[in-house]
């Protein structure tokens, strides 16, 4: 009886990581994570409708999209909408609007292996500056009432947008708590830029449907403006040629449809009272988006110019440089005096600034004068580490970096004063400056950091790789001279207990796996 309870007790021991001695190391091994696992009923539509989601039309003072998605069974469905008052019965007012409705046959896509009915309508001809309720269904199964507010006709009073980098990964997890914390910083944001890499297998079902439970009813009541990032992009069987957008994209995303021919839906803009944003598809048809760029900004008299892509032009994170697409779209940047730029893919944060390349004569320091600032962030919970050198040899000047920080940004803008700010996930003041609008001159720059908490490293936060003690690490590199530990990735299952560890030495590459006595088994 006592040796039954030994073992088991041995077993409990290993399974959640605490204290063992093994061969003379006495080692705490590190809590293993326990992914969740999601039946797969549970990302199957239904005949009610789910994965509703709201955006703005290239004028969201007066038009606006839903997108929801049933079972195919429901082949015909509809839209309600109605100015919302605070009477309950404002519906006596709605208007009826029958959908657009396409199948999304996705049975022989690895991944998605879904059949299911998308459902779509344009709000149109609504009047400015008025909240709306609206809801979806068949005509029998309704959702509730879901409000909006379209936005004001030529107004420079204040509004606020979110802004958030990659979700990606952990996204059920890790990126519900952030957006859900962004709404409550600003739940008066008018729009939601997502900066590409929603998530991390384009196709995939389940990582959509974490997505959209994730956000719940933040997707169906506040504009969405995604452009897609690499991630986004796969191919759609092991035997095809190239890389496909995500299956899913268009039948569930109805946005303006106002971009470069062949990248409707993915490369579009919308002005919404004095700004003009502009979103690109930075993985394909470089040429042809620097042409409509050119073009689209030289069309405007908005006084604020933003833009939101994918690659950033100044990476944040190590090897991961886009000179070309930083050739070509910084000088179109430049020659509009772009304000804003927000960016994503290298999971971790930097913000920085170009010169304005202007002599002021004004009187005020050059520091205070800017021209474009570069943000890249990321909101889900996978990081990478920051560029080392910084933005050297980038003709830009870096002026605030994060490493394993979940971040979300409120961008607000008042008439000739646009405010930023990145926060945390617990909703601590990560980064803050503001530019304003000088006629004739470049934007004044306003530094607000000494209002953030101190910058965050992998130093000096929790851990985000697993560690390998320090007996263990001196025994491999004793064994591999020359080589450096970079990756290492605790596994504690039924299978398998120990380390396994990357090892570099310039080019070359070695894979172990060592168990907790530090013995090699392969």
């Amino acid at each position: 009886m006592h040796l039954v309870m030994a073992i088991k007790l041995k077993r409990i021991i290993l399974l959640f990581g605490l204290v063992v001695m093994n061969g003379g190391f006495g080692q705490e091994l590190p809590r293993t994570y326990k992914a969740p696992e999601f039946d797969l009923e549970w990302r199957k539509p239904t005949n009610h409708p789910d994965r509703i989601v709201l955006s703005y039309g290239e004028d969201p003072a007066t038009s606006a999209s839903v997108t929801w998605r049933t079972t195919a069974e429901i082949d015909t469905a509809y839209a309600e909408i109605a100015i919302a008052t605070a009477a309950p019965k404002f519906w006596r007012n709605a208007k009826t609007l029958k959908a657009v409705t396409n199948t999304f046959d996705a049975t022989n896509i690895n991944g998605a292996e879904v059949l299911a009915n998308y459902h779509s309508v344009w709000f149109t001809d609504l009047q400015s500056n008025t909240t709306y309720a609206y809801r979806v269904g068949d005509g029998k199964r309704w959702s509730e009432w879901i409000q909006f507010k379209t936005a004001p006709k030529e107004n420079k009073d204040k509004f606020s947008f979110l802004y958030v980098g990659d979700t990606q990964n952990f996204i059920l997890e890790l990126w519900s708590r952030l957006i859900r914390e962004g709404y409550r910083k600003a739940p008066d944001a008018k729009f939601i830029v997502h900066a590409g890499d929603l998530v991390n297998n384009a196709h995939n079902e389940q990582q959509w449907q974490e997505w959209f439970d994730a956000g719940g009813w933040i997707h169906a009541s506040i504009g969405a403006f995604p452009i897609p990032g690499n991630h986004e992009y796969q191919n759609l069987s092991p035997e095809a040629t190239g890389r496909s957008l995500s299956a899913q994209w268009e039948h569930q995303f109805t946005l303006p449809e106002n971009g470069p021919e062949g990248l409707e839906e993915t490369a579009y803009y919308m002005d919404y009272q004095n700004m003009r944003i502009i979103g690109l598809n930075s993985n394909t048809d470089h040429e042809k988006q620097a042409e409509w760029v050119d073009k689209v900004f030289s069309e405007t008299d908005k006084e604020w110019k933003v833009v939101t892509f994918h690659h950033p032009l100044f990476s944040a994170s190590d090897g991961r440089d886009n000179k070309e697409w930083r050739e070509l779209m910084k000088p179109i940047f430049d020659k509009h005096k772009v304000d804003l730029v927000l960016q994503g893919h290298d999971h971790s944060y930097a913000r920085g600034r170009v010169s304005p390349n202007e002599n002021v004569l004004d009187g005020v320091n050059m520091r205070d004068k800017t021209g474009t600032v570069y943000v890249v962030s990321v909101s889900g919970g996978k990081m990478y580490g920051l560029r080392k050198n910084a933005w050297d040899g980038y003709d830009a000047e870096r002026d605030r970096a994060a490493e394993n920080t979940q971040l979300f940004q409120v961008i607000s803008i008042e008439d000739d004063r646009l405010s930023f700010e990145s926060y945390t996930a617990v909703g601590e003041l990560y980064d803050a400056f503001d530019l304003v609008k000088k006629e004739g001159l470049p934007n004044e720059f306003v530094e607000r950091n000494s209002e953030a908490i101190a910058e965050r490293r992998f130093s000096n936060t929790i851990p985000y790789q697993d560690p390998l003690p320090k007996e263990l690490e001196q025994l491999v590199l004793s064994k591999y001279p020359g080589f450096q530990v970079s990756r290492v990735t605790f596994v504690n299952d039924k299978e398998f207990t120990g380390y396994k560890v990357r090892l570099d030495k310039g080019e070359e590459r070695k894979e172990l796996s060592l168990d907790v006595n530090g013995k090699i088994l392969d």
